[in-house]
């Protein structure tokens, strides 16, 4: 028998033993949790860059819930599967038969093993293909060096499944170990436990004794330096951008004091930051342990830095309180959201924070009224689970937790969400385990203060309610004035006063130009503040998406280099989108995709492929 399966963290264990309710099954998974379980996982792989796959084995300890079933159903997606082991319980590891269901095109295929009984483990041994959807293979042209190649994983939501087989849902927990042999010069790291301090000799070795959803499962490969940054913080990245990312996320320990303060400890034991190429398709994945972070949050005056105080957050909202199928997404991002805000406003101070909320209340409520009634819900019916991540889950959750935080105090307030945390840490849940939390620990102890029904309203009915409020902000209540003036062609675009605007303040006002704006407009704002060609990525984004709705041509070659250089979906798509509503915009589109389209992620390639294809994304 392996080690894995002689050696085990009692501690895990024991959370891993407790029975997980659920109101539901995950309509995105093959997996049978009610009959069994996988505990732990061990990964024996190799990484090769010139064939673009991973190669191995992968061993699964199991918990079998069902003592009479004989089969257990794994997910995989464009999965080789070469041969299975499984063990007898007191036997030696002997073959057995399996089968790879026909592929459904979002879900993958389902890997059938069939046993003789509750086998107490089973090994696979696999490899990868190219077109994983979980995996993006980069050249060495690729990357920031342009010396050595790049490998990097993205599982969130169900694209573990492309590149490990196992039960790839968010409703199963499980603790994992890795061997991982890479070329030599080339670091390894995972979401687990990383040694800045590793020989980069090949061959490297990962415990995650905490047990983690699937989704959080990650690994990357390339020429990664390592700069500490606290304690228990550090920063990897290229050469080149190590200096410059550490120096903007010097903070990081400041946050994690921060949120300890309000919600109980960190339990992850470090927090360490892996700044991507620019093809990662997410602003930062929350891998625990390791977050996985875009560069394009690197302006040099931290005025991005709040991406590093959401993923940090996810340490206690999503990665320690998991939601239990995609459908209830916003127990992740929601709760993540509301706590994102708390430690912007405790380091950088309420304006900074008030600003970011009315920031995006303001791009919900843009959301609410391009988008159908019964898709605004916390809880929606999803065709794919990576239509969760919507502004409905991230900032009408957040919204609803602040709206709680007013009804009954902050301080009353932060003691429930601490205890709730601490309630459901190491557990995946529903809105519904949520809410009968709720009634007990906030709703009934302090009566009058807001009814369940109230709750529900927000949770399961579209749009906010009217009464759902926002803080008040001068600076961009006299943004929004100037703006106004401007438009009404009375102030000029020179005098807008745009001298000290910081980033969030030029993120409100371009979001705030309406969308029939003309070129003479566009042309004056570019002429005055040098927008085109900005090197901050949110502001720049905003210009090209005004540039677009008014035919300001002159910014073209910029954008082009904008779209090409950076691959994160939020960022692009929305310019793909625009671009695509009119034929020589589409015809841009397509010219600068086709040059484009190698850097980008997997992920990011099915996106605006849909939106070329005439099927705008949502993403």
């Amino acid at each position: 028998m392996s080690l894995l399966l002689r050696a085990a963290s009692l501690a895990a264990l024991s959370v891993l033993a407790m029975p997980l309710a659920h109101a539901e099954a995950d309509t995105f998974s093959y997996a049978q949790p009610d009959k069994v379980r996988v505990k732990s996982l061990a990964l024996d792989l190799t990484v090769d860059f010139a064939a673009r796959q991973l190669a191995g084995s992968a061993e699964l300890q199991l918990d079998w819930r069902d003592r009479a079933a004989h089969e257990l159903v794994l997910d995989t997606r464009d999965l080789v599967i070469d041969r299975i082991e499984a063990w007898r319980i007191g036997g030696p590891p002997h073959a057995v038969k399996f089968e790879l269901d026909a592929a459904d095109p979002v879900r993958g295929a389902a890997l059938r093993i069939a046993l003789d009984g509750p086998a107490p483990a089973v090994r696979i041994h696999y490899h990868t293909l190219p077109q994983a959807s979980g995996l993006q293979w980069m050249t060495p042209a690729q990357t920031a060096g342009k010396k050595q190649p790049f490998m990097y994983s993205q599982s969130q939501s169900i694209h573990a499944r492309s590149w490990v087989p196992l039960q790839d849902t968010p409703a199963v927990r499980f603790t994992y170990r890795a061997h991982v042999v890479v070329p030599k010069a080339l670091r390894a790291v995972m979401s687990a436990n990383n040694d800045a301090r590793h020989a980069l000799d090949g061959d490297y070795r990962f415990t995650m004794d905490e047990p983690i959803p699937s989704y959080l499962l990650a690994i990357a490969v390339g020429d990664l330096a390592v700069r500490e940054t606290g304690p228990r913080s550090a920063v990897y990245a290229e050469p080149s951008v190590v200096e410059k990312a550490a120096k903007e996320f010097s903070d990081t320990e400041k946050m994690i004091e921060a949120t300890e303060k309000l919600y109980g400890p960190y339990r992850w034991g470090r927090y360490d930051i892996l700044v991507l190429p620019p093809s990662f398709p997410f602003g930062g994945m929350e891998n625990p342990r390791l977050t996985f972070a875009t560069p394009t949050v690197l302006v040099g005056d931290k005025s991005l830095v709040s991406l590093v105080a959401h993923e940090l957050a996810h340490s206690w909202s999503g990665n320690l309180v998991t939601n239990a199928t995609w459908r209830h997404m916003w127990l992740n991002e929601g709760f993540t959201s509301y706590v994102e805000n708390r430690i912007v406003e405790a380091v950088y101070g309420k304006e900074q924070a008030d600003e970011e909320f009315i920031i995006g209340a303001d791009e919900l409520r843009r959301e609410i009224a391009a988008t159908p009634p019964a898709t605004q819900w916390l809880v929606p019916q999803l065709d794919d689970a990576d239509d969760a991540a919507s502004d409905f889950a991230y900032v009408k959750g957040a919204w609803l937790l602040r709206t709680l935080e007013a009804r009954f105090g902050r301080a009353e307030f932060d003691a429930y969400l601490r205890g709730y945390f601490d309630h459901f840490a190491f557990q995946s849940i529903t809105t519904e385990q949520m809410l009968d939390w709720l009634q007990p620990n906030l709703l009934d102890k302090y009566p009058g203060k807001m009814s369940l029904d109230e709750v529900k309203a927000w949770i399961y009915g579209p749009g906010v309610p009217a009464d759902a409020t926002v803080p008040a902000s001068p600076r961009l209540t006299a943004i929004a004035a100037a703006r106004a003036q401007w438009l009404a062609g009375t102030r000029k675009a020179l005098k807008l006063g745009a001298k000290d605007w910081n980033t969030h303040e030029w993120m409100y006002f371009l979001d705030g130009l309406p969308t029939d704006l003309d070129a003479r407009h566009v042309a004056e704002l570019d002429a005055a503040w040098h927008l085109n060609g900005s090197p901050n990525a949110e502001i720049a984004r905003r210009w090209y998406l005004a540039a677009i709705r008014a035919d300001y041509r002159p910014a073209r070659a910029q954008m082009a280099k904008y779209m090409t250089r950076i691959g994160r979906r939020y960022l692009v798509v929305p310019l793909y989108e625009a671009l695509a509503k009119t034929p020589n915009g589409l015809a841009f589109a397509r010219e600068v995709y086709a040059k484009a389209k190698p850097g980008y992620h997997p992920l990011t390639q099915a996106s605006i492929e849909k939106v070329l294809a005439g099927k705008p994304s949502g993403d």
